[in-house]
């Protein structure tokens, strides 16, 4: 499998419980919840949510689902390490 399609793959799958790493990079970055909530809508509630590894050279975070995108059909999702957003 190519890197540029195994990217597309869901790393995993957490809980509300265990998104405290989303919370941890809002706090952590002063804008960054201004831009998820001017960028983003609430995705839909469900137990579960996907996490990615996060592509941005030399980072070892994770994609954590923020909500769904505004201006695109897709998943809008957040780095907990570099803050970076990403659509998926």
């Amino acid at each position: 499998m190519s890197s540029n399609l195994g990217q597309n793959y869901p790393y995993a799958s957490e809980s509300d419980g265990e998104r405290a790493a989303l919370d941890r990079a809002y706090s952590a970055h002063a804008d960054l919840a201004a831009k998820v909530q001017g960028e983003s809508m609430p995705g839909p509630q469900e137990p579960r949510a996907w996490v990615w590894k996060c592509p941005t050279a030399g980072c070892a975070g994770l994609l954590h689902t923020a909500g769904q995108a505004r201006n695109a059909r897709a998943v809008y999702t957040v780095c907990d390490t570099c803050a970076t957003t990403y659509l998926r």
